[in-house]
This record gives structure tokens, C-alpha cells and sequence, in this order.
């Protein structure tokens, strides 16, 4: 019995990673369809809000409190907004309109969620590395100076999304209040979140507020990444992962209760 169980958990393993590509692949159809550009709308409509914002504000010539390039900021703000945004946006709600498919044995709610979340967060990310790449070639922005850094600043702010997503999709099913009040305060917490200004330029006892909000570290750290020589960036990754973990734990914990719920 315990030599089956390794193979039982990868067996169970590669059961799940199917049924959550056959989620994602629905959710890639129903939300994009086949026609016109079709999947590629995942990447190219989280482009087209970037760049709006960047000659939008290099139009209006606006500085946020440093000589960097604004096309900079639209990059790293707000691709880190459509991540922690539109995340949870795509799972408050979601089990309604996909109920039928729990009856299917081996479907749980996780996986919904998850297949959602990782449509938003494929998408925002390649729409990142374009963006990049452009931005890069036409001499907008220079080359990350620290690749690594890059890459683990995004990384912990994906895992900051999945976690409030799967947190916030769950106890939307205990009260429709979730959906109505999410929206408003996305907007609402938007300043805050570092997307338009650097810790430095704030004055010190504003930055003591900001720097209770995890996103404001994983911006200012993918922001070190890319320019980091330029400017002193405030993070403490330590931070962020110990509010990830909780906020996972959590969220988990508020799946489970539901999935059992639902179940019965």
C-alpha cells in the first residue's frame, strides 16, 4: 500500500492538470471564440489598455515624481494591476454559470477557479513580455538591469492574485455583496497599490502607509529589477510571502468549505 501512493498522487496529479487544461481551453473559447484573432485577444487587450495609458500619459506629460520614463511606469504598474485585478474579477461568481460541470466526478471547484486565474494570468503576463520587448526595441525603456529580480517580482505578485482570487471567488458564493462591492473597491485601492508613483517621492509618513499593501513591494521590487540603479526601491519580499502563505491557507480553507457545500 504505501509503495501505491506515490504513484496513486501523480496518477491523481496528471488527472487534475487534464481536467484544468480542458477548463482553460472552455474558458479560452467562451471568452475569445474563434474568429477574428481569436485566442490571441488574451494578450493583446491587456496591450492595448498598457499602451493607451502610456500616451496617455506621456500626452499629459506627467513626471510621478521622478525622471524615469513613463513608459516604465505603464509597464510595471499597470501590468501588476491586471493581474491583481481581473483576477479575482474572473472568479467572484464563477460557479454559477459553471455548476453542471461539478457534476462530473473528478471536477472540483478548485479547478474552475484555477482555470480562470490562469487564463488572466497567462494573458497579463504575455502581454508584459511584449510589451517589454517593444518598448525595449524602440528604445522606450532600456533592458532590465536585473532580470531575476524581474521575473521574482512578478512571480509574487501572480502568487498574490491566485491567492486573493481564490479567496475572494470562494466567499463571493456566501453573499452576492462580494460581486458588488469588489469593483468599486478595485478602483478605490488602485492608488495605492504603486502603480503610479514611486515609495521614494512619498513623503515619509505616507510611505509607512503604503508599504502595508504587498503589491506596493512586488511593484517596487519588479521596478529594481528594471531600473533599480536609478532610484532607492522599498520592499520587503519577506513580507509578501508570509501575507501570501496566510492569504493561500486562507483561501484554500474558504474552497474546501464551499466545494463541500456544494457538494451536498
Amino acid at each position: 500500500m504505501i509503495g501505491m501512493q506515490p504513484t496513486s498522487f501523480w496518477r491523481s496529479l496528471k488527472i487534475q492538470g487534464r481536467i484544468i487544461h480542458a477548463l482553460f481551453m472552455r474558458e479560452l473559447l467562451t471568452r475569445f471564440g474563434r474568429h477574428n484573432i481569436g485566442f490571441l485577444w488574451m494578450f493583446v487587450e491587456p496591450m492595448m489598455f498598457t499602451i493607451g495609458v502610456t500616451i496617455l500619459w506621456t500626452a499629459l506629460g506627467a513626471s510621478h515624481g521622478s525622471d524615469l520614463p513613463i513608459a516604465v511606469f505603464a509597464l510595471t504598474g499597470y501590468s501588476a494591476v491586471l493581474l491583481w485585478r481581473n483576477m479575482p474579477g474572473r472568479t467572484i461568481g464563477a460557479v454559477h454559470p459553471n455548476a453542471s460541470l461539478m457534476y462530473h466526478r473528478n471536477v472540483r471547484l478548485i479547478d474552475i477557479f484555477l482555470a480562470r486565474v490562469l487564463l488572466e494570468g497567462a494573458g497579463a503576463t504575455m502581454s508584459f513580455i511584449v510589451l517589454s520587448i517593444f518598448f525595449i526595441s524602440v528604445e522606450w525603456i532600456a533592458p532590465p538591469e536585473d532580470v531575476l529580480k524581474v521575473i521574482g517580482g512578478w512571480l509574487m505578485l501572480t502568487w498574490f492574485a491566485i491567492a486573493a482570487a481564490l479567496f475572494l471567488g470562494a466567499v463571493s458564493e456566501r453573499s452576492e455583496l462580494v460581486d458588488k462591492f469588489w469593483h468599486p473597491a478595485s478602483y478605490i485601492f488602485f492608488p495605492l497599490s504603486g502603480a503610479a508613483f514611486l515609495v521614494e517621492a512619498l513623503p515619509k509618513q505616507m510611505q509607512d502607509i503604503v508599504m502595508i499593501v504587498p503589491i506596493v513591494h512586488c511593484v517596487e521590487f519588479l521596478r529594481d529589477g528594471y531600473f533599480g540603479s536609478h532610484f532607492h526601491a522599498h520592499y520587503d519580499m519577506v513580507y509578501v510571502a508570509e501575507v501570501n502563505l496566510g492569504m493561500t491557507l486562507l483561501a484554500l480553507s474558504q474552497v474546501r468549505d464551499i466545494a463541500r457545500k456544494l457538494s451536498r
